[in-house]
């Protein structure tokens, strides 16, 4: 199975169990593994037969833009979003991760990982 990688995709949005967390914002990093056989795409070198990344970007953009309270909504939102698009696509492995989250002490990032 082939792969297309994203990584370090970061968003400042406003997500958060907590209400503050959801009036503050904070910062958010994406990263997304999608996979399908790219071979077609490999041989013709058109964009008409692979999965178009700027597309990719555009639809976590969408996701991230819109307010929810858990990571885990967010990772699936987005991963079912992505499925939609490309009908080529076996599996999409993504990881949401927040900065700063509210823990009670120092936490750099808190992440989850879905793969469907």
């Amino acid at each position: 199975m082939d792969e297309i990688i994203l990584e370090g995709i970061e968003f400042f949005a406003n997500h958060g169990y907590y209400d503050e967390e959801q009036k503050v914002g904070n910062r958010y990093v994406v990263d997304i593994i999608v996979r399908a056989d790219l071979e077609r795409a490999a041989e013709s070198d058109a964009l008409s037969q692979t999965i178009n990344y700027e597309k990719i970007y555009k639809i976590i953009q969408n996701v991230m833009s819109k307010p929810a309270r858990l990571l885990e909504h967010l990772a699936m939102q987005i991963i079912n979003n992505i499925k939609n698009e490309f009908s080529i696509i076996k599996e999409v492995e993504v990881k949401v991760s927040k900065h700063n989250p509210p823990v009670g002490g120092i936490c750099y990032k808190a992440s989850v990982k879905m793969k469907r």
